[in-house]
């Protein structure tokens, strides 16, 4: 039970400070940390042991980087950071990131950074503590340096700070409508030759854009144009997380109606799509999370995405990339949003040529009701408009049969239901997927949904009904 003989022993060095016996309690506690983090963490809270750590942080001593490390270890547990708070430990730390020592620099941050990880509130005392203007002037003291200790304090003091902006009041009291020194300062990182800060500064607007306000506020004052420069850069061979970073910022300011039209006339969609052939799966993610967000009930962009032979050949290939589910499953949904924003002939041919209608179907049979919703209608529309040209290829993807289990299984959503009943009303123009529907029990299926309690669900399944009467 060393452990708590070390505790002991160290509360009385603490007092004395005599740096030799402290070096070896505070080395002693390092490695029960790193045989169980835990256990040893709950005995350091039990011991009453964090209120002295703020005594041994400042003056700085030989000792200061072990105490800052323990605290980093300590904090990786949730129940821990709180009692750092409340051990009074944040003011001392925010004092060390003046310090010339980089072990030290490397330790406070990595503490901080633990402490404040997933609470708004602690992220927005660390802000009133001023921790950010601290930062800052790391950055500005090591941005042009090439040294490797300058080069992971740049890293310590960015990283910490898009860590604060992931709290709503922290990032929106550092925004200040936009006129924030914080804000206009990480605006400047964008055009600056250093990676990392390029990074930390895509992130850093990719985390202010989190409401529709700052959005709208921020793509009027021409970051947008910032950030298709920045990704310009990194076309060729770029560093693939300043891309993911550039582009996420460029998803996220597409949100708002009001800025979709704008960023579009700005030429975004041609900036992202020059990473079509990226094979990086973060960043086909976030390409096709952009294109999505931008033709959100813009018709014309949307046709002339989707008339784009290129893109949508990529897109029926990401459709099949069973590795990675999320560029699969964004796939899927430029596809249909495709078709659902453009309802054009023209997109729907593309994307048959194209072989994309076998994965509408199969994303009809999504775990997501918003997917198979998404799915449903984007059929409905093929249906409707070029139903000859894609009749082939909706037999051989087993519509008809996929429409009858959504109909039958009672797990299905309302709104699933109701779509699946008029893509079948759609389909019947169809002579072979019109037997196929004979073929199959609809009636029976589809006169129990007359009674069903959502009103629409049962509305449409009296016109169904009698539409499968009329063409049995």
């Amino acid at each position: 039970d060393n452990l708590s003989d070390t505790l002991k022993k160290l509360k009385i060095t603490a007092v004395d400070r005599t740096e030799d016996s402290l070096e070896g309690c505070l080395d002693c506690l390092l490695q029960a940390l790193a045989q169980n983090n835990t256990e040893t963490s709950e005995k350091i809270q039990g011991s009453g042991i964090l209120q002295l750590f703020a005594s041994l942080l400042t003056p700085q001593s030989s000792c200061t980087a072990k105490v800052a490390n323990i605290i980093a270890e300590v904090a990786k547990n949730e129940f821990m950071r709180i009692p750092c708070v409340d051990a009074g430990l944040i003011s001392p730390l925010v004092q060390l990131l003046h310090s010339k020592d980089q072990e030290v620099l490397l330790q406070t941050g990595r503490a901080l950074g633990n402490i404040c990880y997933d609470s708004h509130a602690i992220k927005l005392q660390l802000v009133e503590a001023g921790l950010v203007e601290c930062l800052l002037e790391i950055v500005q003291q090591k941005v042009d340096s090439d040294k490797e200790d300058d080069i992971a304090e740049l890293k310590t003091g960015s990283d910490l700070m898009v860590l604060l902006l992931l709290g709503d009041e922290s990032m929106q009291k550092l925004f200040e409508g936009g006129k924030g020194s914080v804000f206009q300062r990480v605006l400047s990182w964008i055009p600056s030759n250093n990676h990392q800060l390029q990074l930390a500064g895509a992130l850093a607007i990719a985390n202010f854009a989190r409401n529709d306000g700052n959005c709208i506020h921020m793509v009027d004052n021409g970051i947008v144009e910032k950030l298709m420069d920045l990704l310009d850069r990194h076309v060729e061979d770029g560093n693939v997380t300043v891309q993911h970073a550039a582009l996420s910022a460029l998803r996220n300011l597409a949100i708002p109606v009001i800025n979709k039209a704008k960023m579009l006339s700005a030429g975004v969609t041609e900036a992202v799509l020059k990473f079509l052939k990226s094979e990086m799966p973060p960043v086909q993610f976030k390409l096709l999370g952009t294109l999505r967000m931008l033709i959100d009930a813009q018709a014309e962009a949307a046709e002339q995405l989707g008339k784009n032979v290129k893109l949508v050949e990529r897109l029926v290939e990401w459709c099949e990339a069973k590795d990675h589910a999320g560029v699969m499953g964004e796939s899927n949904r430029l596809l249909s949003a495709l078709i659902r924003h453009s309802k054009s002939k023209d997109v729907i041919k593309t994307i048959v040529q194209s072989g994309g209608i076998k994965h509408l179907v199969t994303m009809a049979t999504s775990e997501h009701v918003i997917m198979q919703n998404e799915a449903l209608v984007a059929l409905a529309l093929i249906a409707a408009l070029e139903l000859g040209t894609a009749e082939k290829d909706l037999e051989s993807a087993k519509l008809v049969q996929i429409l009858h289990r959504l109909l039958a299984d009672e797990r299905s959503a309302p709104e699933i239901k109701y779509n699946s009943m008029v893509l079948i009303c759609a389909v019947m123009g169809s002579e072979s997927l019109h037997k196929e529907v004979q073929d199959l029990a609809f009636l029976d299926v589809v006169s129990k949904l007359r009674r069903h309690e959502n009103k629409s669900v049962a509305q449409q399944a009296s016109l169904t009904e009698q539409r499968l009467t009329v063409e049995s």
